[in-house]
């Protein structure tokens, strides 16, 4: 993991006091985040309940699901954390920039860059427990990942994830309205369906 600065150790001592979670999973949250560019974790850690998965918006999970205390504190910790990161308060960036004068703002970019925005891979940006998705897409900063076998649709719109029951429809086309609200719809066997027709569940 990078270096953390003088304030970021002071922020893991205080945030650990605060959430009663260890500063050793505190670390495994930061590399996380990291991994996530500052809006998406997954994380294995026995004090954070096992294996889990945070996305900014408010979307969390946790292996110990029954646990809501920690789960809630385990959330809530990865917004401060993944706030601190944007603001380039916990990260080192001095060493990102310790090159010859030839070299110096060529291509090394620090930490702070990867953290503003977050760009979906190709897998991964879903929650785990819902598999791999039949079909997946974006445009613009709106991105969905449809999964068939567990009659789902993950929505990704500017880092905030929904997660939607497809009930009785078989997806098998979208299409995006070019409009301020961005308005999303589907084809499946029973016709044209907006998205706002669906369920929002949990997982």
């Amino acid at each position: 993991m990078p270096e953390l600065t003088a304030d970021g150790k002071e922020s893991v001592k205080t945030l650990a006091e605060k959430y009663a979670i260890s500063e050793d999973a505190i670390s495994t949250l930061i590399e996380a985040l990291i991994s996530g560019r500052g809006t998406a974790a997954q994380f294995n850690h026995p004090d954070l309940g096992g294996m889990g998965q945070w996305v900014q918006g408010g979307m969390i999970m946790i292996g110990d699901m029954f646990n809501n205390d920690l789960k809630h504190r385990v959330g809530s910790l990865c917004t401060e954390l993944a706030k601190l990161l944007s603001e380039g308060q916990l990260i080192e960036t001095q060493d990102a920039h310790k090159t010859s004068a030839t070299t110096a703002g060529a291509t090394n970019s620090s930490y702070e860059s990867s953290y503003s925005t977050f760009a979906p891979k190709s897998s991964g940006w879903w929650p785990l427990p819902l598999g791999t998705p039949t079909s997946t897409g974006s445009q613009n900063d709106l991105h969905y990942a449809y999964f068939a076998a567990a009659h789902r649709l993950a929505l990704l719109d500017r880092g905030h994830l929904t997660i939607f029951d497809t009930a009785e429809h078989q997806i098998h086309g979208f299409s995006q309205e070019q409009s301020a609200g961005q308005s999303l719809s589907f084809k499946s066997q029973l016709g044209l369906v907006k998205i706002s027709e669906l369920k929002v569940v949990q997982i």
